[in-house]
This record gives structure tokens, sequence and C-alpha cells, in this order.
């Protein structure tokens, strides 16, 4: 299997990118820049034998999720710590990823099974149209998770308290679903104990999916119905909606109406995602509060679109900007939002570093950036994990913390 570049707002479904394009954003950003003092240093977390890996999260001990490729090419989930990176498995089937780990070394995983859909549905994104279901990898041990009745469900994340968001389908057919979906389906938590409870959508919506929690257990993600919103190949909803104690707040947009989802949340209760502009085309990156309401974070120069993927408890924002509306062809560029600039993640490393740095899709709280990047001299797509290091030039706030996270006290981590 061909490994694909994960667009949709929080890891999981996954698009074919054409490399080629890819890095040129990052590198049309520097072009007629003078060289700046590298602010991160930059490491290649490597792959399980294949030719491409996707970081997905880091939690504050420098431990990292996401997805690689085997030698055959299909992709398994990783959990990467200072050089190693263990093989979680799949529930059976070919393929499986997962999102960032908490602070337990727990990570959610979404896996295809042993077995075809029923129904022909392909809600892993893998295109083999097996089974997908969320599961928690803990203790060396992967376990299944349970849908709302239907054959699918994907788990997106975990917090510090192991609950577990994402979506999980139910009995009911609805006509109206985007092929290849057929079942409808809802935004869930799982709680530490694995139990599933389904997140109601906005009054007059009918569908939702989360992808963002934090630890006091508030939700973000997206709801509308099963004819306009999607999970494959992108996680698309009309209503970006928080979660909490069990009733549903729509967050509002940024004038536009067909794309309004939140990706993330953080301790602090302050939410980022994307919203179309009223052009219904644009799509900017937002930053919610109780306090503002909804924020638009721009892009970085004079690119057309951006999207958000995490934000820390210290308000910094990742995720990608693009030149055009199309994040999976790109081109695209990491970013890095902070004290109200958004920022080319590519002009704050070393300028002789191998990769391009794509998609920034987990940040932890001493500021350190995972996501997928590009090799120059191979095109090769690969995880990468960007830390801040010392510098006299810029924020003062920059961490000294090792790029193997080896300020946090050492572990020993169960294998499968």
């Amino acid at each position: 299997m061909k490994f694909t570049l994960v667009i949709p707002i929080s890891a999981v479904s996954l698009l074919g990118i054409n490399c080629a394009d890819a890095g040129r954003a990052g590198t049309a950003g520097r072009t007629g820049q003078k060289p700046q003092v590298a602010r991160y240093s930059v490491t290649d977390l490597g792959t399980l034998g294949g030719t491409a890996s996707i970081a997905f999260g880091i939690n504050n001990a420098g431990r990292v999720g996401g997805g690689a490729n085997m030698r055959g090419e299909n992709q398994h989930p990783f959990l990467w710590d200072k050089g190693q990176m263990i093989d979680l498995g799949t529930l059976g089937g070919l393929n499986a990823n997962a999102g960032g780990t908490n602070e337990n070394d727990e990570l959610a995983v979404l896996s295809e099974t042993a077995t075809k859909d029923p129904l022909g549905e392909d809600f892993c994104g893998f295109g083999t149209n097996l089974i997908c279901l969320g599961a928690i990898w803990k203790h060396g041990a992967l376990t299944p998770l349970p849908t709302l009745g239907g054959n699918n469900g994907q788990a997106v994340t975990i917090n510090n308290r192991g609950q577990l968001v994402g979506f999980g389908e139910n009995s009911t057919r609805d006509t109206s679903c985007m092929v290849p979906q057929v079942l409808g389906f809802e935004a869930v938590v799982w709680g530490s104990d694995g139990h599933v409870q389904e997140l109601s959508p906005l009054p007059g919506d009918s569908v939702g999916f989360a992808l963002g929690i934090n630890d006091s257990g508030q939700v973000v993600g997206s709801s509308g119905s099963c004819a306009n919103t999607r999970l494959v190949p992108l996680r698309i909803g009309p209503h970006a909606v928080l979660w909490e104690n069990g009733s549903a707040t729509d967050l509002g947009s940024l004038g536009g109406k067909r794309f309004n989802t939140a990706a993330a949340i953080n301790n602090r209760g302050e939410v980022v995602g994307a919203s179309t502009l009223p052009d219904e085309a644009t799509l900017h990156s937002f930053l919610w509060t109780k306090a503002t309401g909804m924020r638009d974070l721009g892009t970085v120069g004079a690119d057309f679109s951006s999207l958000p993927t995490a934000i820390s408890n210290k308000g910094q924002v990742v995720g990608a900007s693009c030149v055009t509306a199309d994040f999976i062809n790109g081109p695209c560029r990491a970013y890095l939002w902070q004290d109200n600039a958004m920022t080319d993640l590519n002009d704050l490393i070393p300028v002789d570093s191998p990769l391009e740095l794509l998609f920034a899709y987990g940040i932890n709280d001493a500021g350190q950036i995972v996501g997928q990047a590009m090799h120059k001299d191979t095109s090769d797509l690969r995880a990468f994990l960007a830390t801040p290091i010392k510098s006299n030039v810029g924020s003062e706030s920059v961490p000294d913390i090792a790029p193997d996270g080896s300020k946090e006290p050492a572990r020993t981590l169960p294998t499968p």
C-alpha cells in the first residue's frame, strides 16, 4: 500500500499527496529571505522498515505517536521514545495508525480488522474496505472499542484520564450519506473502562464526529447531516461543536457554512479549528475562547488557506498553511502560531536541514512539535520532531530541551 498524508483536522483518514508539489511552499517561503538563526532542531523519526511515516502527537515526556510503513508499505501505529520506534500492531487487518500518547503512554488507535465491510464502506480510509475499529493501546496490548451498533468506529485521541474520543457508526441506514458511507455515525467518548457514550449533535443535525478532548472532559468536533458531513477522505462538517456537561454548543464560523470543524482543545478551554470564509472556498484556522468567541488566525504570508491541528496549554497552535485550497496536493508548509503571528516552521529550523516540514500535527507544553516532512533528496514522507533550542534570537521563553526529551525521567516502555 502507498503511504498517504493525513490531511483531516485531526489525524486519521488518509489521502494521497503529490510529493513533487508538497515541498514547494516551504522552499518558496525562504526565497529571497536572509537565513535565520535556527530556533528548532529537527529529528527524523524513521520508519518501521518502509519508506514513509507520520507523527500525530507528542506528550510532555517527548514520546510520540503516529503511523509508519512496514517493509511491504502497509502502515502500523507506533510509539516513539528516544530513538526507539515500537510497532503497536493491528486488530488483524493490514493497516492502522495512532494518535498522540497521553502522559501514561496510552494511545488512541484506529485499525482495520481482517473482515470485509458487508456494506462496502471504507471507514478507515485505507482503501481496503475492511471493517475499521477504534482501539486503545496500553500496557503493551491493543484492545478494540465498541461502536454504537454499526460495523465501524474510529478512536482519534486520548486525554490523561484515559478517556478517548472519536466517532462510531449506529445501525441506521441513511440514504443521504456520501458514498461509500451507508450508516449514520455519531461523536463518542469512550471511558477509561471502554464504555462508549454517544455525544448528541446540535439540534437539527443527525451525525457528528469528535476530534479533541482535554483533561476536564470537554470535547470538540463537528456535526451536520450525513449529506454534508464526511469522514473520508476529509473530515468535513458544517458546524463546529463544543460538548460540555452533556450539551452541545455551536462555536460559530468565520462567515462560511460549508466547513466548520473544531480540531483540538487545551486544558484552558481554548479551541482551535478551521472555518470557511464567506466565499465558501477559503479555509482559515481559528482560535475560539468563551470570552472572545472565534478569531481568524489567517495564513502564512499570502497563502490561501490554513488548517490547525493542535494547541498546547501555553496557547501555541500548529498546523499547515497552503498556497491553494488543496490540502491534498499542496503545496503546504507546517506553521507555528504564537504571539499573534503565524510563522512558517521551516524558517525556524537549520537552513541545511534535509527535511522540508509540510504539516505540523502535535505540540506539547515544552514547545516540541511533531508532524510530517518530506526528505529533500528522496521525496520520502517522514515523521519529524522539532525541538526548541536556545538562541540569542527570538522568544526568551524557548525551553532548553534535548531532541530526545531527555529532561524527562527514563521509563521502560511496554512492548506488544
